[in-house]
């Protein structure tokens, strides 16, 4: 789908030109600023940090951030200086319990299984932090339209319509069949997502993250509660496991919309690496705050990135 392609591609460019644009504004800054040691985060505050913290250490005058995030074999500059700022930001909240008065450089590594450095960055001074971005870069909702507050189709529209049309093999590997433009695969892997290995579930809800919202499991298996502008998303995940039938229950899809009208949410959200059941239709129809994001649906979901 060139359209879908080509507006990631432009969101990519607008994080790189606002990259950009922070590095000169903060150089402005310390040029004409004395040295500052009372910015930051309060204490406990996550501040803009998106990437997952593995480690965190002082050693010597280095501070050395470790995310659990998925690196290719080859080098991605983009996503190494992305990691890099989020480890900015992960000294400046740590500054409140780890002593950083002697720390000349953040060193950054990453990688699952096997860790390596991919960045590094020179303090303006000993102990000095630059001023926050104005902006999270790793927050898609800066630059595009929230997917998850667009209309969809409530008309079928897939070849998967009923119990007899749904494919009897084994589900693959849901990332393995996307087509995710290079730009939105680097932010997934930003927040910790390996669209080689991921499941759907961890696609969307990675997604929820980028588009800023605050995302907390419940103490149920597979439901989560997603917070943004002041309103709640109740998210439901029916997960595909090997030798599953590959479409939604649909006393799964009935039990969700029971627990939707329960929760108090101001939208629900049901995922699964399994095709949906045709009855679906009907329910977003007379329900339109519920939003079913199932097999045949997820590559339709992130072309909106770009359509909207």
């Amino acid at each position: 789908m060139p359209q879908a392609i080509v507006g990631i591609i432009v969101v990519v460019v607008l994080l790189i030109a606002g990259r950009a644009w922070l590095k000169k504004r903060t150089a402005a800054q310390l040029a004409g600023s004395s040295p500052d040691k009372s910015k930051g985060l309060p204490a406990g505050s996550v501040g803009m940090r998106s990437s997952p913290l593995a480690e965190f250490h002082i050693v010597g005058d280095e501070a050395r951030v470790t995310f659990d995030v998925p690196l290719d074999d080859e080098d991605d500059e983009i996503l190494n200086e992305l990691l890099v700022d989020e480890a900015v930001e992960v000294v400046r909240e740590k500054q409140h319990s780890f002593p950083i008065e002697e720390v000349h450089h953040v060193v950054v590594f990453a990688g699952r299984g096997q860790v390596r450095e991919v960045g590094r960055t020179k303090l303006p001074s000993p102990g000095v932090l630059p001023p926050p971005p104005p902006v999270n870069m790793l927050n898609l909702g800066n630059v595009t339209r929230d997917p998850f507050t667009a209309e969809i189709s409530t008309e079928p529209s897939v070849a998967y319509q009923t119990k007899a049309d749904v494919p009897a093999d084994e589900l693959p590997a849901i990332g393995k069949e996307l087509k995710i433009p290079k730009g939105l695969e680097r932010g997934l892997r930003a927040t910790g997502v390996d669209i080689n290995e991921a499941a759907g579930q961890d696609i969307i809800l990675g997604l929820l993250r980028l588009f800023g919202y605050s995302v907390a499991a419940t103490p149920e298996p597979n439901v989560y509660m997603a917070g943004k502008g002041g309103e709640s998303t109740l998210v439901v995940v029916d997960p595909y496991m090997k030798g599953d039938y590959p479409e939604v229950e649909e006393a799964t899809v009935r039990a969700f919309a029971g627990r939707f009208s329960m929760s108090g949410a101001s939208r629900g959200v049901f995922v699964s690496e399994k095709y949906a059941p045709f009855m679906i239709y009907s329910l977003e129809k007379n329900e339109p705050r519920l939003r079913f994001i199932t097999r045949e649906r997820l590559q339709e979901f992130i072309d909106l990135m770009a359509l909207g």
